[in-house]
């Protein structure tokens, strides 16, 4: 009896010996983690990649903190490891082409990061560019709609919707050029696709009656749906990669950022939307209609917890770097008005958290 007395006795001392240096592993773990980064950890939109690595360098080579590392995930993979949760091991800021969705928030909101700055930091248009060896390329979204949907309304009855049967540009109308259709474009995953989708195909799709017959849920099938028999090409997050096969076929679109596109005139051009090219004057006074705003999220909870994300901050929203004559507009990044500056600049002085009813 007093034998088996001391061995429960001995037990119960190794289950807490073993308890207590559990807990105080997982205590130096933690402690460890929360000062094993010293530097920014960046994701996302591939549109807004460029601008932010010239930001990155500038504040690597200008200030004490470490280079910021990013890495191009596209905004909608971007905002998914952002909200995946609080700490070190998480990026303090995603770049997004589009503006965060209340999913991605509820998302945010379920894993501990709660507290969110929006940044919104200029305006860019989406190109629907070819070779610079090809002829100059002009359709109105209505048509662009006709050649990438995945259902369109019967040319014989309008009143229903089948199948895309459009292989060609000339079959959608005469005034097109007669070659195949053939439009590279990025993923789902891509802001760059959604702001497309919502600025092209969107109001495309809306010019046909049928469309207003339809209950929500058909509404966004018709509209947003892109068909998948060759005729639109997922290309990735990869804009570089569009543009060498644009090279090779001078009949072919590709879908990316007005940034990327003033950047590789020398091999692409812009197509014409609705009668206006994509420039950078055109963008800036409204007059282009495919255009959209480009933001940086912040993960507020990590602010002194990693160095260096105000300091970071103030060097994307210095006059330096987004101002009318900033390197970053030198890059093709469109400025906001000042008036839209000045109450980001406020916002990011007192850390303002999102609200997406503003």
């Amino acid at each position: 009896m007093y034998i088996f007395q001391l061995y429960n006795r001995i037990y119960c001392k190794k289950i807490i010996l073993s308890f207590i240096i559990y807990m105080l592993v997982s205590f130096l773990s933690t402690t460890y983690a929360q000062s094993s980064r010293d530097f920014i950890s960046i994701v996302g939109s591939s549109t807004v990649y460029p601008f932010s690595t010239v930001v990155a360098e500038q504040f690597g080579r200008n200030t004490s903190f470490k280079t910021p590392t990013i890495e191009s995930t596209g905004s909608g993979g971007g905002l998914k490891l952002f909200c995946s949760g609080y700490g070190p091991q998480y990026p303090d800021i995603t770049n997004s082409s589009r503006r965060i969705k209340q999913s991605e928030v509820d998302l945010c909101e379920q894993n501990g990061v709660i507290d969110i700055v929006e940044v919104k930091i200029g305006y860019d248009g989406i190109a629907l560019a070819r070779s610079i060896e090809g002829s100059q390329f002009s359709a109105s979204r209505a048509q662009i709609y006709l050649a990438l949907a995945k259902n369109v309304p019967n040319p014989s009855n309008t009143s229903e919707l089948i199948p895309n049967p459009y292989q060609s540009w000339y079959e959608i109308d005469e005034n097109l050029p007669n070659v195949r259709i053939e439009v590279l474009g990025p993923p789902p995953t891509s802001g760059t696709r959604d702001a497309f989708v919502e600025l092209v195909m969107d109001p495309g799709c809306s010019s046909f009656n049928i469309i207003n017959s339809l209950n929500d849920d058909e509404r966004l099938s018709a509209c947003h749906t892109m068909r998948e028999d060759g005729r639109f090409i997922e290309a990735g997050e990869n804009d570089n990669l569009i543009v060498q096969k644009l090279e090779v076929n001078q009949n072919a679109l590709g879908i990316f950022g007005y940034s990327f596109l003033d950047q590789n005139l020398d091999i692409v051009k812009g197509s014409l939307i609705d009668g206006v090219p994509p420039t950078f004057e055109d963008i800036a006074d409204g007059s282009y209609p495919v255009s959209r705003p480009l933001y940086f999220y912040l993960k507020k909870e990590h602010v002194g917890l990693i160095p260096g994300l105000e300091e970071f901050m103030d060097e994307f929203t210095s006059e330096n770097a987004w101002g009318d004559f900033g390197y970053l507009s030198e890059r093709g990044l469109i400025p906001l008005s000042q008036n839209e500056k000045n109450e980001i600049l406020t916002a990011v002085s007192n850390l303002n958290t999102l609200s997406l009813e503003d």
